[in-house]
């Protein structure tokens, strides 16, 4: 969602993150959505420029307005089952 789901308005937001399994570098993201997505490509675009791992992107510290965005941003949330995908596959 690009709101908190309370708040009217609120929207779906799917976001896509492919990590490399051996490191957890960020490889790729696909967002699909209405308002918001942009924004979102922003994120991931830097993270991906700067080389980031998904651990990393966890600890981005991303802006909180309940007419603008959820608590947890859509990204966020998509790296930390990332994460978790990548630290599940390595056992």
């Amino acid at each position: 969602c690009i709101r908190d789901g309370y708040y009217p308005g609120a929207k779906p937001m799917t976001v896509k993150m492919i990590a490399e399994l051996r490191t957890g570098r960020l490889l790729g993201v696909q967002i699909v959505g209405r308002d918001g997505a942009a924004k979102r490509v922003d994120v991931a675009a830097v993270a991906l420029t700067a080389g980031m791992t998904v651990e990393q992107m966890t600890a981005l510290d991303l802006g909180y307005a309940p007419p603008f965005s959820p608590v947890w941003d859509p990204v966020l949330v998509a790296a930390r089952k990332t994460v978790a995908a990548v630290r599940g596959a390595g056992n």
